[in-house]
């Protein structure tokens, strides 16, 4: 992380060193103290910079609405709730939410995102790239999470691979198309070998891990893949498939603004860490932090 002196910002930001001490003082720039010198991170800096530009009328980003799309969690859905952000959440599913923020719809969207052909694949920084039109947005981390097959107490069936889900015609509770648990689903097949159609899925898709682990409880389902937490929380057993990252995708001028802000804040608190803990299957040490900006 490059660092600039106060006289180093200054000239940076042509401004007088005094104007940038107001600018310190309103809190109203990104900056740090350390052994008693303010410290400016040229990165935050510039993306401090983006967030402030003033556009035309007819070009101006439409405002996004202050909701976060994408993927469930129940994690995630505490931290929404305690961090006073007043974010709402639409659980649709990653890939559903990811086009929702790239469309402008919403101010946000929380990813976990698979590639076919690499299950452990960071997935969702290849999905940044691959966007042109991505390139005032920044990935924040939220969470690494343990994703497997939660499955009945004693685990039955001796469930361990999806091969072994499908040669014990295990019903295998599934979730929506673009889920990031479905596109680990079929990675696993095609690893495999293996067709959706050798699977005895069970129908409709459930909406959220929690729905997954319901209709285990209720005998309508064998197995499906959901995260550590959602199995530890309704009473089943787990088998552990990967470690997975949880991110947060949102446009450099919202990051700044207060929900987005609050919401950080508290990602990066010891409440997060004590509730992660208390779950279960959650990894926050880097919580907050900037994983990729273009």
């Amino acid at each position: 992380m490059e660092l600039m002196t106060t006289a180093e910002a200054a000239a940076y930001l042509r401004l007088k060193e005094r104007k940038l001490y107001e600018l310190v003082a309103d809190g109203a720039i990104p900056c740090t103290k350390v052994t008693g010198r303010w410290l400016f991170p040229k990165a935050e800096l510039d993306r401090w910079l983006s967030s402030s530009l003033a556009w035309p009328d007819e070009t101006a980003p439409r405002e996004a609405m202050p909701i976060v799309g994408g993927s469930h969690d129940p994690l995630f859905e505490w931290t929404l709730r305690e961090s006073d952000s007043g974010l709402a959440t639409l659980p649709e599913g990653s890939e559903a939410g990811f086009a929702r923020f790239v469309a402008g719809e919403v101010v946000a969207a929380a990813i976990h995102l698979h590639a076919l052909d690499d299950a452990e694949a960071d997935a969702n920084i290849a999905a940044m790239r691959a966007r042109p039109n991505l390139s005032d947005a920044i990935l924040i981390a939220f969470a690494r999470r343990e994703q497997g097959f939660v499955v009945g107490v004693g685990n039955p069936l001796g469930i361990a691979t999806i091969a072994d889900a499908a040669a014990r015609r295990a019903r295998i509770a599934v979730r929506p198309a673009g889920a990031g648990a479905q596109l680990l689903l079929l990675a696993l097949l095609h690893r495999a070998r293996l067709g959706p159609d050798q699977l005895e899925r069970q129908s409709p898709p459930c909406p959220t891990g929690p729905d997954i682990a319901q209709a285990i409880r209720a005998g309508r389902a064998d197995c499906g893949i959901a995260t550590r937490s959602v199995a530890t929380a309704a009473g089943l057993d787990f088998v552990p498939i990967l470690w997975e990252r949880f991110d947060l995708v949102m446009r450099q001028r919202d990051y700044f603004r207060p929900p987005l802000q609050k919401l950080i804040a508290f990602a990066r608190g010891p409440a997060l860490a004590a509730r992660a803990a208390e779950l279960g299957g959650y990894d926050v040490t880097d919580s907050g932090s900037v994983r990729f900006a273009p």
